[in-house]
């Protein structure tokens, strides 16, 4: 993943330094929505691929993410970036691919996702009656390989899911899923 990080990193810097060029052109909002369109597009395509990397590797798409953040806001370098990112209601990077992995696993159980993602998770029947049947579980797949085996679709998603809160597993559509995930995931990191 050094490859595509580094190309991601490269590319979405070259898009930075345009817009900072017309940065006092635009007011905030025009600003938050192009870097969205332009460099928020670029970290989330194919991040659900980022779960499990290095943290050295999040590191460099983390500080991407803080440029444009003090590209946005107009703050200098020396301000903390947590509160900035709190005020523009960005998730880090971190998070972003769990945010990915849990929205297609609530799209799968829901009817909403292709069968392509829907074969790779399955729920938690058990054979005989238990109190565990109603928590909405997943079935953790068995791994070979510990260096590879923790990153795959089916297994991150089953750990990610069965550790979420049930309240928010038992949302009553996507974007109140969403909504709820985002505020979760906000409350562990600020």
């Amino acid at each position: 993943m050094e490859k595509q990080v580094s190309s991601v990193v490269k590319s979405c810097h070259f898009q930075i330094s345009n817009i900072g060029r017309i940065r006092r052109f635009l007011t905030k909002e025009a600003c938050k929505t192009m870097v969205n369109a332009v460099i928020t597009a670029r970290l989330d395509y194919g991040n659900c691929l980022l779960y499990g990397v290095s943290k050295a590797l999040l590191d460099r798409i983390q500080k991407v993410q803080n440029t444009a953040a003090r590209l946005v806001t107009r703050s200098s370098k020396r301000e903390h970036i947590t509160p900035i990112l709190a005020d523009l209601h960005w998730l880090p990077v971190s998070f972003r691919p769990q945010y990915k992995i849990l929205t297609y696993v609530y799209q799968s159980l829901h009817g909403l996702a292709p069968s392509y993602i829907k074969d790779l998770i399955m729920e938690y029947k058990p054979t005989r009656s238990l109190r565990s049947e109603s928590t909405s579980r997943l079935v953790d797949p068995k791994i070979t390989t510990k260096t590879y085996g923790e990153r795959r679709l089916g297994w991150a998603a089953a750990f990610l899911w069965n550790d979420l809160p049930n309240d928010i597993k038992q949302a009553q559509s996507l974007d109140i899923f969403k909504r709820q995930l985002k505020t979760h995931f906000h409350r562990i990191d600020f």
